[in-house]
């Protein structure tokens, strides 16, 4: 086992039977009251630190997997006081450190992995990767919250485009604006969210979506002020 990979064994089934919540980065943020994560292990995503002053929580942990979201993002990345999980297609824009850690990026036929040192699958979206990484801690419950799934773009999926004005798609309106980002794909992220589901609750484990009037109907619905009232 690499050095790397030994680095990532070290959190397998770490918060076994625990929850975490994790956050992804839709606009629906700014509408919740996220006063509750402070009292919960958080899993950010991306770029999550552009809102954290206001927002008045700090993840535990981050994870990001596009090259060109951690190129743009690794100077935020590296002033968090959090773990850093990086996809290796990204890796040599945050090198690896006391909180950086590379995880090895998986092809098909693999879609979820349960071995984070044999690496994760990025299915179209980080926050399939985060599951991942969720799966490996040992969480027996993930609740999702910010996974609007629904985006205003023109192209294809995964096509690069320049964003030109503020970013309808994210908390932040600064997030893309003035930036190159790749367009999702929706039908892809849906399979693997459905892949995800299927692992969890084959051990007895879930994933609640928590997003409020969120497009996504993969998950189990949850009211995020009633689950963590």
């Amino acid at each position: 086992m690499t050095a790397s990979r030994s680095r990532l064994a070290r959190f397998r089934n770490l918060h076994l039977g625990k929850r975490a919540v994790l956050v992804c980065n839709g606009p629906s943020l700014n509408r919740m009251d996220l006063s509750p994560l402070r009292r919960e292990i958080v899993i950010g995503l991306n770029k999550i630190h552009l809102g954290l002053n206001r927002f008045d929580f700090h993840p535990r942990y981050v994870v990001a997997v596009n090259p060109r979201v951690v190129e743009q993002a690794r100077d935020g990345l590296s002033s968090l006081s959090a773990i850093r999980f990086i996809g290796a297609r990204a890796a040599k824009y945050l090198p690896e450190d006391a909180f950086t850690y590379h995880v090895p990026v998986l092809d098909p036929p693999h879609v979820f992995s349960r071995d984070l040192t044999v690496g994760f699958r990025e299915g179209g979206t980080v926050t399939h990767a985060a599951l991942q990484v969720a799966y490996w801690m040992g969480f027996a419950e993930v609740v999702i919250i910010g996974m609007d799934h629904r985006y205003s773009f023109e192209g294809a999926p995964h096509e690069s485009r320049f964003m030109e004005g503020a970013d309808p798609n994210h908390f932040s309106p600064d997030y893309f604006a003035g930036q190159t980002w790749d367009n999702p794909d929706l039908e892809r992220s849906e399979a693997s969210y459905a892949e995800a589901r299927r692992v969890f609750e084959a051990e007895g484990r879930r994933i609640l979506d928590g997003t409020p009037d969120g497009a996504c109907n993969i998950f189990e619905k949850t009211n995020f002020g009633a689950h963590f009232g």
